[in-house]
């Protein structure tokens, strides 16, 4: 049984960008695989140093996550900062890392573009946190985007460091999960790209929207003028739009109003309120279950203690083999 490792960083609501794409297959890999999904606290400090209410961000994650499908009795569900066994792990691979390398790094290139009045020394090493993330549950895959590619090989590059360092086969080589299948991407409503926070509130659909929230979002979605001959190839905003009641409609409806856009006789109006209402009957199941779920405070409690405990267990056997290989000895 292989151990993977993944974070979730508690920024922002669960949207169904986020349920489609990574989440669906972490629900999947709980039951074949030894999970450990942690909330990654440590890693928001690095661009949201100043937080209003960390913990009201991180509560809330978990609830959506426990809502949407992740079990705490198949998988270890925790929060990084509850597991301070991985600071120490990081101290100990930033004594390792080199300055060049991690300049180098490109997710470091761009975050002092997009953020220059806080060039920290969190963003310079975040690949030796993600790399203690992973390294401290001896992990051996890591469901990874495009965009952490390079993190994961720095990882392995650390781990085996670490080995020569001390001539020890200690660590083992994680390599990045393959689903086998392709991720369903899920447009946003601004006409252009997936749908993520990042591109403002409107173009995303989060489970805790209300109705009427999500119906006028619907609403403003991107459209054009409309088709001038007969088969004539959609715009991407209009693809956005028909992808989204693919995912959401039935099969029946969607081929409706593909028909009548072929025959030019579309009328945008009549079909984002047809989405707004399969949007909102599609997101009703979760919407509840999340607001039952925060509402027994117990229970939510009961979760993260478990998965402090369990990760805790994992992680401090690391730190105590790792103290040893290095040399630490108690007097």
């Amino acid at each position: 049984m292989e151990t993977v490792v993944s974070g979730i960083r508690p920024t922002g609501n669960l949207h169904l960008g986020n349920y489609f794409g990574a989440l669906r297959n972490f629900i999947s890999m709980q039951n074949e695989h030894n999970c450990y999904f942690f909330i990654a606290d440590y890693h928001s400090l690095t661009t949201h140093p100043t937080p209003g209410d960390l913990h009201g961000n991180v509560r809330q994650i978990l609830v959506e996550y426990l809502a949407a499908g992740l079990d705490p009795e198949k998988a270890t569900l925790y929060v990084q900062s509850d597991v301070p066994e991985t600071a120490e792990l990081y101290l100990y691979l930033n004594m390792n890392a080199y300055m060049g390398e991690l300049e180098r790094c490109t997710s470091f290139k761009d975050k002092i573009r997009q953020q220059p009045e806080n060039v920290n020394a969190g963003l310079l090493t975040y690949p030796t946190l993600m790399a203690a993330d992973i390294l401290i549950h001896r992990a051996t895959k890591v469901p990874v985007g495009k965009d952490q590619e390079q993190h994961l090989e720095m990882t392995r590059t650390f781990g085996n460091r670490f080995n020569r360092m001390y001539n020890v086969e200690y660590f083992p080589e994680p390599q990045a999960f393959n689903f086998g299948n392709e991720l369903v991407k899920i447009p946003g409503l601004n006409g252009t790209g997936k749908m993520g926070k990042s591109e403002g509130e409107g173009n995303a659909i989060y489970f805790v929207d209300e109705p009427e929230a999500i119906r006028k979002k619907v609403m403003k979605a991107v459209t054009d003028s409309g088709p001038t001959e007969p088969n004539q190839p959609k715009p991407e905003a209009i693809q956005n739009i028909f992808q989204l009641m693919k995912v959401v409609s039935t099969p029946e409806t969607f081929n409706f109003f593909d028909e009548m856009y072929n025959t030019c006789q579309i009328r945008y109006g009549d079909m984002k309120k047809q989405l707004a209402v399969d949007m909102i009957s599609f997101t009703e199941p979760m919407r509840e279950k999340i607001k039952a779920i925060s509402a027994d405070e117990a229970y939510v409690s009961k979760v993260a203690r478990i998965g402090k405990e369990k990760a805790q267990e994992s992680a401090a056997k690391t730190i105590r083999e790792v103290r040893e290989i290095i040399g630490f000895k108690r007097f």
